[in-house]
């Protein structure tokens, strides 16, 4: 070999004195991989600790965030706009894919029975609400969430209390939703307003938690949100309800923001009370339904405990939520 001639590429580099080789590139990594001769190295990050994504791939993530959040937004915003049994036909379709979840996550294994009863009972609720009244809807559910409890019993691993309270909660609210939106009055007004509310929540709660900080809510269940962001969403939701109220009836802002504030609260528990179902069960998300998102659960538990209470409140009272 020649002075000019490059030395040939090893695997590893020696030690002083014979101890071994150190680890070298790979055999299959390319000339550009690694930072030439004279060029500072990247200091190496804590151990453990995964590499940052690039800003190609955070921006990829956040484009099909956005394009699937606005399609499924865009699919539910008609089906309110519509209602009756468009509604109700696609609030059954949800329940049953969240109840679906809830299985899922309950128990490994094949779905069985007591899965189908479960999802069932979804279908039922908001069927039979809109073609009688949400209590009979309640009523077909919990024929059928009794099945699914009977067949639980016979599965093993079944974490069976999850998972049956999990599902009728499910079906509970999803009827209750379509049971709000028949009101011909106020119906469309009172979902969209539920709906808004809870956005507002997240949103105040996620930017304002974000600069502000502080205490943790919870934070064995979701170390990500605090008070002062639980402050920040029902400021926000006070905000939107009020000027939604303004202009859609024109009357009655401040209790209307009262009202929101309050369904801020709610939607916020609804989210801490998802989290802990999901610490139970062992999972981050509720499933892969929606590219970027997770599961429906994971979109829809602020906006199910918000529309639960509403519609609960809108029934005893006789009259819309929406009107005070």
């Amino acid at each position: 070999m020649s002075p000019c001639d490059p030395p040939p590429r090893s695997e590893g580099r020696a030690k002083p004195g014979g101890q071994g080789a150190e680890p070298g590139p790979s055999a299959g990594a390319e000339p550009g991989d690694a930072p030439d001769a004279g060029e500072p190295r990247p200091e190496p990050g804590p151990a453990g600790t995964k590499p940052e994504p690039s800003r190609r791939r955070r921006f990829a993530d956040l484009a099909q965030r956005t394009v699937w959040g606005l399609a499924v937004a865009a699919v539910a915003g008609a089906a309110v706009a519509l209602g009756g049994w468009v509604l109700a036909g696609f609030a059954a379709l949800v329940s049953a894919l969240m109840a679906w979840e809830i299985r899922r996550m309950s128990a490994p294994g094949p779905f069985g029975a007591a899965g189908l009863l479960a999802c069932l009972a979804g279908i039922l609720a908001c069927l039979v609400t809109q073609a009688v009244e949400w209590r009979w809807g309640v009523l077909a559910a919990a024929l059928a969430l009794a099945g699914a409890a009977a067949l639980a019993r016979r599965e093993p691993a079944f974490n069976r209390l999850p998972f049956l309270g999990g599902a009728a909660y499910v079906a509970l609210a999803s009827s209750a939703l379509v049971g709000l939106r028949d009101d011909p009055l106020y119906g469309a007004s009172a979902v969209v307003w539920v709906a808004l509310s809870v956005v507002a929540t997240d949103v105040g709660a996620y930017f304002v938690g974000r600069a502000a900080g502080g205490p943790k809510l919870w934070p064995s269940v979701s170390p990500g949100k605090t008070w002062s962001g639980l402050a920040g969403g029902v400021v926000a939701a006070a905000a939107v309800g009020a000027g939604f109220s303004a202009f859609t009836t024109g009357t009655l802002v401040h209790e209307v923001a009262g009202v929101s504030a309050v369904m801020a609260v709610v939607a916020q528990a609804g989210d801490l009370g998802e989290s802990a179902l999901k610490r139970r069960f062992g999972v981050k998300d509720s499933s892969r339904l929606i590219p970027g998102h997770g599961g429906l659960l994971d979109r829809l538990d602020g906006l199910l405990a918000a529309g639960l209470v509403a519609a609960a409140v809108t029934f005893m009272r006789g009259k819309s939520v929406f009107i005070w």
